[in-house]
């Protein structure tokens, strides 16, 4: 379906515009001043398809978030659109906790169902009228008279809401999906820290406590003194280290002519910051440069500015950019342990410190594996694992299951907006039979 062939849409459809069906808002066009707490002000990168999600949003003063929500406050089943650079993406609001606009995006307030008109914004029609309305030739933008011209099938009030409730419930759980694995991440940073940073499982046998969450079995092989080093007390029967004496980068080097065209293929832009679930990545085109081979279970760490913190857990075997290491443990009993350590932010400030290059600054193998550790003995590595195993292997799970939901959902989108495909039919006949 393409709205410029509106004849092709039902005789009980409507074509409407954007700002006929919603008010739109702009941002201020200045930039603020940010602070350490606050509010969030959401710009152009935390606008991304699907949800707003507000974590990694900068925070601004109280008076700056006053004078940015003057004209109007987002709330929730609002739109957020972005105008510039990475322009014509839109997220949904379904929080209720306040926040602010940054340059360069706008806020769709509906008149009529948000979520429809967010799943049209996400459609190959929105796109294609939007990439046909943006001007300009070093940085594309969109203005506010151009969003209020896109035009918008709108079926009957009946099928409308039928098409936000299905399609809407696919998006629900995708994002259900990514707020678990948000929560599986910050289960298996938290155990980490106080299992290999601050000791608190040998902490409590010193004291006399049984660790917190741990059987008697895992227990029993934690040490309950600590002995002194230069750097600070370690655990007793514990040793100083380097993160290269657990782990080890498998070069897997691999030209393009070896590479099948539908082998998934991960580059940097596939990968989020601070995050370990990789949930987006391509099939393999025709490049010139050679790639790198990875497995399931690898851990992928971009090498290309390590201060974006981009690594994650491979979720399938593949290939990726020669930008990113592969780094796996030298056996299997130190997978949560490496994991632990090369997602810290104290090994990406290592590394960034570490790393050559001035615009482009790389990291590499020989820079992380002299990242100095603490090193338990392989029994307590082993439990940890067995630990954070199930969680990693759950938001794994939760990454291809989202990608399904995801297909499903961008096949039905098109057919469902043309008219090709009718859910209020389909639930009539159902409901006869």
């Amino acid at each position: 379906m393409a709205v410029d062939g509106e004849n092709l849409l039902p005789s009980s459809w409507e074509v409407s515009r954007l700002d006929e069906v919603a008010v739109i808002i702009d941002s201020l066009h200045k930039t603020p001043t940010y602070s350490e707490a606050g509010r969030p002000m959401v710009r152009v990168t935390e606008v991304q398809g699907g949800f707003l999600d507000l974590a990694n949003a900068l925070r601004v003063s109280q008076d700056v978030f006053l004078e940015f929500t003057r004209r109007y406050a987002p709330k929730a089943g609002d739109i957020v659109f972005s105008r510039v650079g990475s322009y014509g993406n839109a997220s949904y609001v379904k929080t209720n906790q306040p926040f602010c606009l940054g340059q360069n995006t706008a806020l769709i307030s509906p008149k009529t169902n948000g979520r429809f008109l967010h799943l049209f914004l996400q459609s190959a029609d929105a796109r294609h009228q939007i990439d046909k309305l943006a001007v300009g030739s070093t940085q594309k933008t969109i203005s506010l008279k151009s969003m209020g011209a896109l035009r918008i099938p709108i079926p009957p009030v009946d099928e409308l809401d039928a098409i936000a409730a299905v399609l809407g419930t696919l998006d629900d759980k995708i994002e259900l999906n990514r707020r678990m694995n948000a929560t599986l991440e910050a289960m298996a940073r938290a155990l980490f820290q106080s299992w290999f940073v601050d000791f608190d499982p040998v902490r409590a046998k010193l004291d006399g406590r049984q660790p917190a969450g741990l059987d008697k079995a895992t227990t029993a092989l934690l040490p309950a003194s600590f002995h002194d080093f230069p750097l600070g007390p370690i655990p007793y029967g514990w040793k100083a280290g380097t993160l290269g004496e657990v782990a080890g980068n498998p070069r897997r080097g691999v030209q393009p002519s070896e590479i099948a065209p539908n082998t998934p293929y991960i580059a940097l832009e596939h990968m989020p910051r601070r995050c370990i679930a990789l949930g987006d990545w391509d099939e393999f085109a025709d490049v010139a440069s050679g790639k790198s081979v990875f497995k399931k279970g690898e851990i992928l760490f971009g090498k290309l500015r390590p201060y974006f913190h981009k690594v994650g857990v491979a979720p399938l075997d593949g290939v990726c950019s020669t930008d990113i290491l592969v780094l796996a443990p030298k056996s299997p009993e130190w997978f949560g342990f490496l994991l632990g350590h090369t997602s810290s932010d104290a090994l990406i400030q290592f590394t960034n410190l570490a790393s050559t290059g001035t615009k482009m600054p790389r990291t590499n193998w020989s820079d992380i594996s002299s990242f100095k550790v603490v090193l338990p003995p392989l029994p307590i590595a082993a439990a940890f694992g067995k630990l954070i195993r199930p969680m990693i292997e759950q938001i794994t799970a939760n990454i291809h299951q989202s990608r399904t939901l995801t297909t499903l959902r961008d096949t039905l989108l098109p057919k469902l907006l043309s008219g090709e495909l009718s859910l209020i039919s389909k639930i009539e006949s159902v409901a006869f039979k």
